[in-house]
């Protein structure tokens, strides 16, 4: 993941949390569901760098690169 598409994550991150927020105090529950969901995947893309990174030290450490 470069950095532009680190750069964009985070971005969604922070969109979801204002969209959960702005739900919680309007009461839109349709708003504060889709900031949640905004949030669970930009969590899912960060998990799934750092295991992509983990494998790829694990695999310099075993080769010595």
């Amino acid at each position: 993941m470069g950095f532009d598409e680190k750069a964009q994550n985070k971005a969604q991150e922070f969109q979801g949390k204002a969209k959960e927020f702005v739900g919680d105090k309007t009461g839109d529950e349709n708003l504060q569901a889709d900031g949640a969901a905004d949030q669970a995947e930009s969590g899912a893309k960060k998990a799934a760098e750092n295991v992509k990174d983990a494998a790829k030290n694990l695999k310099d450490g075993l080769t010595g690169n």
